[in-house]
């Protein structure tokens, strides 16, 4: 499927299990849905776990802007974002989706975005970077900071 091939009233979203790419009418992305192919939700309220084999797909095949927390296990400000990442997904999908990348297990994909400080934010709409942030946030300021971003 092309993106030229899209109704204007659709939207392709990433499955978070399978990835596989399922068009989506606009107004009915608040009622979830269910990915045609495994049958999973499409949305969990929850941010997923990005890998080399996934993030790819969702960075830039759907439609939804991805909002990408890169951490590490050692880093004491990532841990302590973590819940308000995760609260924050709850509260911005269906409008982003949110995502979570472990720096020492994906150093290349680290790498390809420069990240030289942890816990850095990242929105990409795309597949092209529209925004970045460094340093722990609290639930508000993760949810306000995304959505200001996605606008501008």
């Amino acid at each position: 499927m092309t993106q030229d091939s899209i109704p204007p009233d659709s939207m392709i979203v990433v499955c978070p299990t399978c990835t596989t790419s399922n068009r989506v009418p606009t107004q009915r992305l608040g009622a979830g849905g269910t990915c045609g192919k495994c049958r999973n939700p499409l949305f969990a309220a929850a941010p997923i776990t990005l890998t080399a084999a996934n993030f790819d797909a969702h960075a830039g095949k759907s439609d939804l802007p991805l909002l990408v927390d890169f951490w590490a296990s050692w880093c004491g400000p990532c841990l302590q974002m973590a819940p308000a990442f995760s609260a924050a997904a709850a509260q911005l999908e269906p409008e982003m989706r949110l995502g979570k990348l472990d720096t020492e297990a994906e150093s290349e994909i680290a790498g390809r975005y420069a990240i030289r400080s942890i816990p850095t934010l990242i929105l990409i709409r795309k597949g092209r970077e529209i925004a970045r942030q460094s340093g722990a946030m609290p639930v508000s300021a993760i949810v306000s900071w995304a959505r200001q971003a996605a606008r501008g």
